[in-house]
Parts: C-alpha cells; structure tokens; sequence
C-alpha cells in the first residue's frame, strides 16, 4: 500500500508540472493593445478553444523578453514558445527573407498578401523551417513611413544626414544610406529613449506601430513613403513544436492562422484610422510625396545586397505575382 501511494503521489506530481508547462508564452515587441497584441490574443484564444483548455496562454509583450532577435534566438534554444515579430531581423537567421525588405518591391497591400498566402510564401516558411525554427503563419505590420524631430521630408535630398533608427538589416540600412539618411540600426525596445534623447532624429515603420508607440510624443513629422512593406512573421520554437502530436500541431497552425487574419484586420482598420490619429496629436502629416526618385536610389544602393549572393529569381517571381 504505501509503495502505491507513493506512485500516486508522484503521477499526480507529473501531471501537475505537465499542465503546468501546458501554458503558451506568446511574445512580441508592441503593447498588448497594438496589432500584434491582437494577433496575439487571437492566438492565445484559438489555441485555447480547440485545446479544451489543454493549451492556455499569454502575452509577454512590449520587448518584455528582449528585442526581436533576442527572441528568435530564444525560440531556437527552446526558452520561448511563440514569437510574433517584424522579419527585419529574420534575415540574419533566414537570408532568403531579406527579398521581402526590399524597398518598394510591392505594389500595395493586395499583392503583398497575396504572395505571402501563395507559393512563394510557402516557400519562405519551410526555409525558415530549416533553420531551427518553425514559421507557421505570415503575419503584417503594413507599409513602412519616415517620421523625424527636425523637418518635413519630402524628396530624398530632406533625408540628408538625418540619423534614422533602421531595424537590424543590412538591406533597410543601405537602402536609407541609397536616399540619403545616416541609418542607426536599433533594437525596437531602445528606440523610443533614442528618440527621446536625440540619440537618432527619426525612425521609420508602419502607422500601425507609429501610433501603438505613441511616437507623436518625441517625433514631429510624418512623411507617408511607403517605401518598403512590412511583413510579420509567427515563430514558434523547434523545441515545443517537436514534442506536440500532429493534432496538437493542428491547433497551433490554426491558432497561428487566426492571429494574421486578426492582425491584417487590425492593419486595415488603423490605416483607416490611424493617420488622423497622428495629425490629432500634433504630427504634421505629409502626403504630397512624389516616391519614384526615392524607389531609383534606394534599388540602386539595396537590390544588389540581395541579388549579387542570392541572384534575381524571387525579386522577378515577386514582381510577377498578379
């Protein structure tokens, strides 16, 4: 008898730390109520729903877990679960990503979603795939926007000098140095003090993370370039995803699934929104904006980064995407 009660006693132990370990962490650079904190709450609730309550979770947001490649890193050592993240730093896991940093490489947000839910975006996620990480699904931040403390910008010559935080990736960063800026790759979590000090005079993302960050509080302008589209990416870790049964895998994928189809939601709804949210606290917009001589510098000074170690074929199979 006491030899059994010691067996009950220890697989009641075991399934207390299962369940336990059954609670997802789902982390990402923004606030809670940004566009990434509503994928990641669709996330948490999908999985949660088709799991019976197997799986819960829970956002550990606003850079809590470090800066995106701290993330990503994390995810490949198993520390992390699910990283929702910006493929600015992707790129120095996955090279084949920066293709999609180019700037001005797609027409609007149709095609951009349309080649990412196609075979090309396939494709990208299963390369992620062979780099000890899991891409389940291509989430969005939405196209990317100047913003700076010293002037309005509006031709290239405005972006002379100007010292602009850039994500960490060698294609953003030489197609700002192509039109003119001093780029500053950052760390997003750093950004905001940066902008507050005067370390960099300006950044550049979508409305959808300029408003989220409340960047009108220490930025003055806001220049509508659209230069380069923004996806997001869902991560999970290798570590968690190796241990689940296809059917739990299935929950994640649709978990995954539901979380960029609210995020995309959430884009749109802020680029309605959004831009008048900035002119109401005091941003001067500026929209006359004539972006061919930005897109001839910037594909002259970036395209090449690409191109000359990983050739033509994905730009031109973008560019084709109907």
């Amino acid at each position: 008898m006491k030899h059994f009660l010691t067996g009950a006693i220890v697989a009641a132990a075991l399934a207390t730390s299962a369940h336990a370990q059954q609670n997802i962490v789902v982390g990402h650079a923004l606030s809670t109520t940004s566009h990434y904190g509503v994928g990641a709450q669709a996330f948490i609730d999908t999985l949660t729903e088709l799991s019976g309550g197997a799986f819960t979770g829970e956002q550990a947001p606003a850079g809590q877990l470090g800066g995106e490649r701290d993330m990503i890193e994390g995810l490949q050592i198993g520390s992390l679960d699910v990283v929702i993240t910006s493929t600015g730093p992707l790129g120095n896991f996955v090279p084949e990503i920066y293709a999609l940093d180019l700037p001005f490489l797609f027409r609007d947000y149709d095609h951009a979603r349309t080649t990412l839910d196609g075979a090309i975006g396939q494709e990208l996620l299963d390369k992620i795939g062979e780099n000890n990480l899991v891409g389940l699904a291509w989430s969005e931040n939405g196209f990317r926007h100047v913003t700076n403390s010293q002037h309005a910008v509006r031709t290239p010559a405005d972006l002379d000098g100007l010292k602009l935080r850039t994500m960490e990736n060698k294609v953003h960063m030489a197609a700002f140095e192509g039109m003119g800026a001093a780029p500053t790759p950052m760390a997003f979590p750093e950004l905001f003090t940066a902008l507050q000090q005067g370390v960099v005079d300006g950044q550049e993302n979508p409305v959808t993370v300029i408003t989220s960050s409340k960047f009108w509080e220490v930025q003055k302008y806001v220049s509508l370039t659209g230069h380069v589209y923004s996806p997001a990416v869902v991560l999970a870790s290798p570590v968690l995803f190796d241990g689940l049964s296809d059917e739990q895998k299935g929950w994640f994928q649709a978990a995954a699934d539901a979380s960029a189809a609210a995020t995309r939601a959430e884009v749109n709804r802020l680029e309605e929104a959004g831009v008048a949210l900035l002119r109401e606290n005091g941003m001067e917009v500026i929209t006359d904006i004539d972006k061919a001589p930005f897109a001839e510098l910037a594909a002259a000074s970036s395209y090449n980064v690409y191109t000359d170690q990983y050739g033509a074929e994905m730009v031109e199979r973008i560019q084709a995407v109907k």
